[in-house]
Order: structure tokens, then sequence, then C-alpha cells
């Protein structure tokens, strides 16, 4: 099954040091995530994922655990 991609808005990523760096390192660290690149200039989280082994929930779970509300996806 081919990988999906998913782009995440994120309220407050650019008001504490080094949070897009935490962010990333996070969800790398997740099980099944393959690419993750977060802009906190935009405040914009993109992902790439393979869908055996985790799903939007589990991400989004992921990121409201290290402290971001995070909103509505845009799967693409």
């Amino acid at each position: 099954m081919p990988h999906q991609r998913i782009t995440l808005p994120i309220y407050g990523l650019t008001y504490g040091g080094g949070g897009s760096l935490l962010l990333t390192q996070t969800l790398l660290k997740t099980p099944g995530v393959v690419h993750a690149y977060v802009n906190a200039d935009i405040e914009m989280a993109y992902i790439e994922y393979d869908p055996i082994f985790c799903n939007t929930t589990q991400i989004i779970k992921v990121m409201k655990l290290v402290g971001f509300d995070i909103h509505k996806p845009s799967l693409r």
C-alpha cells in the first residue's frame, strides 16, 4: 500500500523555542511515520506515513501529547 500524506495546521507553534524541532523529532519516532517536516513560520506540519502502521488519529494524538493544538487535517 502506498504511503499517505497529511497536512496539519498547528496552533501556538511559534510561541516557544524549539517547538518545531521537538514536534519533528516526536513525529519521526512514531511508528509508521516515514517523513515529517514542521514549519514554525506558517504553523504547519507535513507528514508522510505508512497507513499499515499508523493513521491520522494516532498522529494527531501524538502531536497533542507533545502539547500542541491541531486543526482539522487536510489529506492529500
